[in-house]
């Protein structure tokens, strides 16, 4: 690109103001990161990072969720927002609820927007450049795939997650199928108005929509992990557009698994999943967006 990733930046924070980029940008090159877990860094280890992604060139960053806990989610996003001054899009996913509730988390993002920081299920559409956008949900393992009645998996969210907690399997099925319903509309929402103004669309996601993404060591997770690693209404909205508009093309970025891997789904479907070590965060991949 002709630009600096510093003028960028300027006419970002511009952009950002007025709650969306210049559509006149020609490129814009993105950092995305997926399962930081920042609770698990030490100050040394945090600005390491912090400063790798400010290093890397990019003009804004995606973070795919798992940020922190419910407690520190906020103060670990409005720092790397100070040391980066540049675009930060990102999802939550179910650590960033842990020692808290989903509803003053969420209550708290939405709070937090600024000329920095935009938790994308509250932006709406994204233009990045004339011909393509960036929309965002937070997913969740809706129990829909694999063997919810006889997995022996429990997780740390039904004792961590304040809705989750004190909720028989019955009714905890009930939740977890309406969260994923939840995230499958808003992500409709959006997702079909954006495909049908722009050639090219970003899905930044928390939980692989699909079962052929949900990469864990090198292979597909078994059907006792599935239930809480997938959200199939995302992955139902998202086939049921690349259907509808099989001209698009159509790129989702999800984490939760800490497994990478890719998987082409439909036409020109694609999702890429980041992989992700606790304690040792790095960007997954550049993506240049001409």
């Amino acid at each position: 690109m002709a630009s600096t990733a510093r003028q960028l930046a300027r006419r970002h924070s511009r952009s950002c103001r007025e709650g969306r980029f210049r559509r006149s940008l020609r490129g814009v090159n993105l950092a995305w990161a997926t399962d930081v877990h920042f609770d698990f860094l030490d100050a040394r280890g945090l600005e390491a990072f912090s400063a790798g992604l400010g290093d890397s060139g990019a003009d804004a960053f995606l973070v795919g969720g798992d940020i922190a806990k419910a407690p520190s989610v906020e103060g670990h996003l409005r720092k790397l927002a100070a040391r980066l001054r540049r675009p930060i899009w990102f999802v939550l996913g179910n650590h960033d609820f842990y020692l808290g509730s989903i509803a003053a988390v969420r209550t708290a993002m939405r709070a937090l927007r600024s000329e920095w920081l935009r938790w994308l299920p509250d932006e709406g559409i994204v233009p990045l450049t004339a011909s393509t956008a960036l929309v965002g949900c937070d997913g969740w393992g809706d129990a829909r795939l694999g063997n919810f009645e006889r997995t022996p998996v429990r997780l740390n969210d039904f004792v961590m997650i304040e809705e989750l907690t004190r909720a028989s399997r019955a009714e905890r099925l009930r939740r977890l199928r309406a969260l994923g319903d939840e995230s499958a509309d808003l992500l409709r929402a959006n997702l079909l108005p954006a495909l049908e103004r722009y050639v090219k669309v970003i899905v930044l996601t928390h939980v692989p929509p699909f079962r052929d993404p949900c990469w864990h060591e090198g292979k597909i997770s078994d059907d006792d992990w599935l239930p809480y690693f997938t959200c199939d209404a995302v992955g139902n909205v998202l086939r049921e557009a690349a259907a509808a508009r099989p001209d698009r093309d159509l790129t989702v970025l999800c984490g939760h698994t800490h497994g990478g891997g890719t998987a082409q789904i439909l036409g020109a479907l694609r999702v890429w999943t980041g992989g992700a070590n606790y304690g040792s965060p790095r960007i997954e991949r550049m993506i240049d967006v001409t």
